[in-house]
């Protein structure tokens, strides 16, 4: 049986193994084998120097020996790439943690959790957690627009499922997806009833796959429908950029009537601006966000939101994982919990609508 150690490299015609790794750190293939698998006998230098010439040799594992071995990690990855400061305020992720947790209950798999610092740093860590065999597949969140992400993922053969706002292309890993643009297009029918003709909307960061549908499905409606002015402003989910968005839209000549926030902690800092700046919710404006964490609920006046049930999300999308593991095949992609509008006392009918 082929050694499980031994594995695929992206060198042209040859096969990476151990041997050179241990060749090229000036170990023995011990030592290697210690630091990929994660295991005690080597300093954490020479653990890191080992997993750095393995990351720059483009080594993998051999997954036929690793099947043949039937060795698996035991644990489910994920990688919350966000500003540090934001993580701790948005319930999504905590969420959709305790989500994946209910799906492992029982199954003796843990989850490996890391937050990165930047895209690359994400993708560092997934190369790191398949050559050193530490998790079995990967939950992928907030898919970029152009995600070089998935393309590495596919390439080391890690099993992945991304939660995501539309199914995956055919052979692709799957995807847990909320249809992002039919929500949005859901709050803005609901305004455009209100009599809402000028619409803003404090959104995303630009290059987040379901920011970019959202931006451009306030885009198609303002196009089809009579709406007067349509605007979307870029921001990093923080609160201060919250703030500072909706004091913009707010000092525009002819102000919105209505804003959309793309999450709770947005909200609830436009709230506060329009307090500050002498709008009153809902009598001069509207306000919407997605989300609805329990602090929509508990401002005054509460948010009118759409309601996702990301609870169940996390575990939907962590059982697609465990399915895709134990399957041979590219599993289908499934459509995750759906979206509904929950209406509270932030919005109300325009100003002079009749």
């Amino acid at each position: 049986m082929t050694d499980p150690e031994t594995a695929h490299g992206a060198t042209a015609g040859r096969r990476i193994t151990i041997t050179d790794i241990a060749a090229r750190a000036g170990v023995s293939t011990s030592a290697v084998s210690f630091a990929l698998n994660d295991k005690p006998g080597v300093s954490p230098e020479t653990r890191a120097r080992i997993l750095s010439i393995a990351r720059d040799l483009r080594w993998r594992p051999h997954s036929a020996a690793r099947a043949l071995s039937g060795s698996r990690a035991g644990s489910l990855g994920l990688v919350l790439n966000r500003p540090a400061r934001t993580l701790g305020t948005e319930s999504f992720f905590s969420d959709l943690i305790s989500g994946i947790q209910i799906a492992l209950t029982g199954t003796h798999i843990g989850m490996n959790l890391t937050v990165a610092r930047s895209v690359q740093d994400e993708i560092d860590t997934y190369r790191d957690w398949w050559s050193g065999h530490r998790v079995d597949g990967v939950l992928v969140i907030d898919p970029l627009t152009d995600d070089p992400r998935l393309d590495v993922l596919e390439s080391i053969g890690l099993p992945t499922v991304v939660v995501g706002s539309h199914p995956s292309p055919e052979n692709s890993w799957p995807t847990l997806w909320l249809d992002d643009a039919d929500a949005t297009g859901t709050v803005l029918r609901y305004l455009h009833a209100l009599g809402h003709r000028r619409i803003g909307h404090v959104a995303g960061p630009a290059d987040l796959e379901h920011t970019a549908l959202r931006v451009q499905a306030l885009q198609e409606f303002a196009r089809t429908a009579d709406l007067q002015w349509s605007h979307s402003l870029p921001t990093d989910y923080s609160a201060d950029a919250g703030a500072a968005a909706t004091r913009t839209l707010l000092s525009q000549r002819e102000r919105p009537s209505a804003i959309i926030f793309d999450n709770d902690i947005l909200a609830v800092a436009g709230l506060g601006v329009t307090a500050e700046m002498g709008v009153a919710v809902p009598r001069d404006i509207s306000l919407v966000s997605f989300d609805d964490s329990t602090m929509a609920q508990l401002v005054r006046p509460a948010l009118t939101t759409l309601t996702r049930d990301t609870v169940g999300l996390g575990e939907r999308a962590a059982r697609l994982l465990l399915a895709q593991l134990d399957s041979a095949e590219r599993l289908p992609s499934q459509a995750g919990p759906p979206l509904t509008l929950s209406v509270r006392a932030s919005t109300a009918r325009a100003p002079h609508s009749g």
